[in-house]
């Protein structure tokens, strides 16, 4: 078969998380689901931290595809997962190198954990078998993989924002880091954004080219760089935010509802929208209806100090905001930090006037599709979106797109959101909507993968197509 035609081949999946019991109905890990249900393949995720870490796998599931997990113990779970991981790149590619936490034992956990995955991918893998490897997790496993001699089709995609080039500087294994990249066939961003910036970062390293047709060269490996903004299950979504269970959440009379649903983390503005919230209370007009702030931010990686920190005053500007604005019978901001079922937020998303997707940095931010799809067309609430959010390439149109960093202007924001009639609301759901669902879930892992399959196995190959 020639080298430019789809190869029928397994998919073999990689990421950090794996669903131990059912898949779950929606984010990336059911995206992953819907991907091996259609091409048959093997899943491989994280076991939970044990004493002792082994080479190879342990399958826990079967069926449409097989699901296994690769061993990690104790001490690699904190300088891989919560040091390297989650202290060093999470923080760098979200535009924070100022909370960048590096320690070598770390770095070496990370490199030990890539091995270990790609040991086990390549006991496995058979000769037209796909490797999608997904996020910053597994930056070095196909590194790893073409130095065991592993020749497959191999695909990273990046869920999270890929750093400008001046905050790349501050990975002290930036040296590294094209190497790593030019293992892939494709690289998958996000946004076109992404792929400038990591464009820039590539420019610079001396062994690395530009070919005529966009791809890229380094040391004889030809690899592509592209965007593919994820998307949602629309249709599923959809239906289970009306089917949703009513929630009795206690509204003042024509109270309207904003609402913000977001893991808890620095990069997501919280602090910053609390802040606009509190400001559009200052310039709301005696008698106006009393609008409720419901925040959803369940607290994640707590064990990082940062976590832990902006946990802390995202509960000070709360407590501090409510002192301020709240009466005997309304407190203006609701925030929860805890789980609410999925079920629970779909239906919440649909009774929302206002959603507030505001982050400071971020891949993609599905809640704003989310929000989309749950609502009643004929009746449909206000989309607030944060310049920030990888989303915005794709909402513009319909969003009312805020600077989270601008406290005054993201107010009035607030302000017009409430207040926006409902032609205007039917108009830009309607533009946002049809790209929600035209652009969902399928379509990027088709998109994606069909550009792997096609990808060419050699420098040769692509002189040929050039």
């Amino acid at each position: 078969m020639p080298d430019d035609e789809p190869h029928q081949g397994r998919l073999i999946v990689v990421s950090n998380r794996i669903p131990k019991g059912d898949v779950p109905a929606g984010g990336l890990v059911f995206a992953i689901h819907e991907a091996l249900t259609g091409a048959g393949g093997i899943w491989i995720g994280a076991a939970d931290p044990t004493d002792q870490a082994e080479d190879g796998l342990t399958k826990i599931g079967s069926g449409d595809y097989e699901r296994f997990t690769f061993s990690i113990n104790h001490e690699e779970h904190r300088g891989y997962y919560l040091g390297y991981a989650n202290s060093v790149l999470w923080p760098l590619f979200h535009h924070r190198p100022d909370l960048l936490e590096f320690h070598q034992g770390d770095f070496d956990a990370y490199v030990a954990v890539n091995r270990r995955v790609a040991r086990a991918i390549a006991e496995i893998a058979e000769p037209d078998d796909l490797i999608w490897v997904q996020d910053y997790h597994f930056l070095m496993v196909a590194h790893e993989l073409r130095s065991l001699g592993v020749t497959n089709r191999i695909g990273l995609f990046l869920h999270i924002p890929f750093p400008n080039p001046n905050d790349v500087m501050a990975l002290p294994q930036v040296a590294m880091m094209p190497a790593w990249m030019a293992a892939h066939d494709v690289v998958g961003l996000q946004t076109r954004r992404d792929v400038i910036s990591m464009v820039e970062a590539m420019r610079h390293d001396t062994k690395t080219q530009v070919l005529n047709d966009g791809t890229w060269i380094r040391e004889g490996r030809v690899f592509s760089i592209l965007n593919f903004p994820i998307g949602i299950d629309a249709e599923s979504f959809a239906e289970a935010a009306r089917a949703a269970p009513e929630v009795e959440l206690q509204l003042a009379p024509k109270a309207p509802l904003l609402l913000g649903v977001d893991r808890l983390d620095y990069s997501k503005g919280l602090v910053h929208r609390f802040e606009a919230f509190d400001a559009y209370l200052d310039m709301r007009e005696q008698g106006s209806p009393r609008p409720t702030f419901i925040q959803i931010a369940p607290g994640s990686r707590e064990d990082v100090e940062a976590y832990r920190d902006i946990r802390e005053k995202l509960e000070r500007t709360a407590g501090s905001i409510n002192g301020a604005h709240a009466d005997l019978d309304w407190t203006p901001i609701r925030y929860i930090r805890r789980h609410v079922d999925r079920e629970v937020v779909a239906g919440l998303l649909r009774r929302a006037d206002v959603a507030l997707v505001t982050p400071l940095a971020d891949g993609m931010n599905l809640v704003a599709k989310e929000f989309i799809a749950a609502q009643d067309p004929e009746d449909p609430g206000v989309l607030i979106l944060s310049h920030f959010a990888g989303a915005a390439e794709q909402m513009e149109s319909g969003a009312l797109l805020v600077n989270p960093f601008d406290r005054t202007s993201f107010a009035r924001a607030i302000s017009d959101a409430i207040h926006m009639p409902l032609e205007e609301r039917k108009e830009r759901h309607a533009i946002l909507r049809e790209g929600v669902f035209r652009e969902d879930i399928k379509w990027w892992t088709d998109s994606y993968l069909d550009r792997l399959r096609r990808a060419p196995r050699s420098f040769d190959s692509q002189l040929r197509a050039i």
